[in-house]
C-alpha cells in the first residue's frame, strides 16, 4: 500500500527548469511542502521521492492528515499494541 501511495504521488509531480541556473525544480502540489531542486531531472526525481517518503513518515508519526491519493488513505485508524 505504501509503495502504491508513493507511486500515485509521484505521478502528480510537476517539474520545471529554472532559467537562471538551468537546475530542475520538482514539487507535488497535493503534498504541501514536498519539493526538490537538483542539477538533472533524474536527480530531482530521486530527491523528490526521498522528500516525499520523509514527509509521509513524519506525517504518520505526528498523526497529521495525508491526502487520499488514488483511493489510498494512509490514515492510522487505531493504536497498535
Amino acid at each position: 500500500m505504501l509503495t502504491q501511495y508513493i507511486q500515485a504521488a509521484m505521478k502528480q509531480a510537476r517539474y520545471e527548469i529554472f532559467p537562471d541556473d538551468g537546475t530542475f525544480y520538482g514539487e507535488i502540489p497535493t503534498c504541501e511542502g514536498v519539493y526538490a531542486n537538483a542539477e538533472t531531472l533524474e536527480a530531482c526525481r530521486e530527491e523528490l521521492q526521498e522528500v516525499l517518503e520523509d514527509w509521509i513518515l513524519l506525517s504518520l508519526t505526528l498523526n497529521l492528515p495525508l491526502p487520499v491519493l488514488d483511493n489510498i488513505d494512509l490514515k492510522i485508524t487505531r493504536e497498535v499494541a
